[in-house]
C-alpha cells in the first residue's frame, strides 16, 4: 500500500494518512458502540462511505471521517454523548456559541491530538480545541418541490457569506447564526413526511445547483458492511447516496493525482491525554 505522508518531523519520522485513518476507526468504533447502545441509527457519509464500498475502509489517500443522522437521531445523540469514552470531546453550536455554523453540525475531536484543517475560511473557532475529529451531518426531509426546495436554498446561501465575514473579523455574530440554525430547522418542520431528504440547508457548498438529496428509503434501514477490521453502516442503497454526494462513476479510481489527501494541512498524534 503507497504512503501517503502528511507530515515529517525534525526527527525524520512521519505521520502518515495511515496513522490518522487508525485514530479515526477506533473513533468510529467507538461511536458505533454507542449508538447501536441507544437503537440511534447513523450512516457512513461521502468518501467515508465511497471507502466502505470500494476499498472494504478508508480510501487509502483519505484523511477524514463523515457520518449523517437524521434530525431527530441527531438530537437523541446529543442527550447521550457524554457516555463517548472520556478522550473524545464534541463542538456543536448548541454546546458553544463560537462554533462555526457553516460546517457540519458537530465534529467529535480526540484529545491529545491536533489537527490544522487546510480550510482557513471556516476554521475552528472553539477554544476547546483542534484534536482529530469525525464530521457529523444532520439529514432532514426536503420538500418534493424544486422550485420551492431551490427557495429556501437561496434564503441559506444568502445569509451564509454575512456570517463568515463577521466571523473572520473577529465578531461572532450569534443572532445571525441561531437565525440561520433556525431557518434548517423550520425547513425540516415544514417537510416532515416527505419521501426526499438531504443535509440541512446550514451546509450551503455546491448545494444550490446540486443539492445533496437523496430518497429517504434509499438510505434507510441502514446496513452494516466490512470497514477495515470491524462492520460499520452504510445506506441501504448506498449507490444512491453516492452518486449524489461523490459521482456516478464512484466505482471508478479519480486520476492519479487527484489520490492525495485533501483536509490536513498539520497534525500530531499523542499517546497521551489530559484528564477531564
Amino acid at each position: 500500500m503507497k504512503e501517503y505522508v502528511l507530515k515529517q518531523k525534525r526527527d525524520g519520522s512521519v505521520i502518515t494518512v495511515r496513522d490518522v485513518q487508525m485514530i479515526l476507526l477506533e473513533m468510529l468504533k467507538d461511536i458505533d458502540v454507542l449508538c447501536r447502545r441507544h437503537g440511534i441509527p447513523y450512516y457512513l457519509s461521502g468518501g467515508s462511505c465511497l471507502g466502505a464500498i470500494r476499498h472494504g475502509g478508508f480510501i487509502p489517500w483519505d484523511d477524514d471521517a463523515d457520518i449523517c443522522m437524521m434530525r431527530e437521531d441527531y438530537e437523541r445523540f446529543v442527550k447521550v454523548i457524554g457516555e463517548l469514552p472520556q478522550q473524545y470531546y464534541a463542538q456543536s453550536f448548541a454546546l458553544d456559541p463560537s462554533y462555526n455554523v457553516c460546517i457540519p453540525a458537530m465534529k467529535i475531536r480526540k484529545r491529545g491530538t491536533y489537527v490544522k484543517e487546510q480550510n482557513v475560511l471556516l476554521r475552528n473557532k472553539c477554544k476547546s480545541g483542534d484534536g482529530l475529529f469525525i464530521d457529523v451531518f444532520i439529514v432532514d426531509h426536503v420538500s418534493q418541490d424544486p422550485k420551492l426546495d431551490r427557495r429556501w436554498r437561496r434564503k441559506a446561501l444568502l445569509q451564509m457569506p454575512l456570517i463568515t465575514l463577521f466571523e473572520n473579523i473577529g465578531i461572532n455574530p450569534k443572532r445571525l447564526k441561531r437565525r440561520f440554525v433556525a431557518l434548517a430547522e423550520n425547513y425540516g418542520r415544514k417537510n416532515q413526511g416527505s419521501e426526499l431528504i438531504g443535509f440541512e440547508l446550514t451546509w450551503v457548498f455546491e448545494f444550490f445547483k446540486h443539492p445533496v438529496v437523496y430518497r429517504k428509503d434509499d438510505i434507510y434501514p441502514v446496513r452494516y458492511v466490512p470497514f477495515e477490521d470491524t462492520m460499520l453502516p452504510v445506506p441501504k442503497n448506498p449507490k444512491a447516496l453516492l452518486d449524489v454526494e461523490v459521482s456516478v462513476h464512484h466505482m471508478e479510481y479519480p486520476p492519479l493525482k487527484e489520490q492525495r489527501p485533501k483536509h490536513i494541512k498539520d497534525v500530531e498524534i499523542h499517546r497521551e491525554y489530559p484528564e477531564r
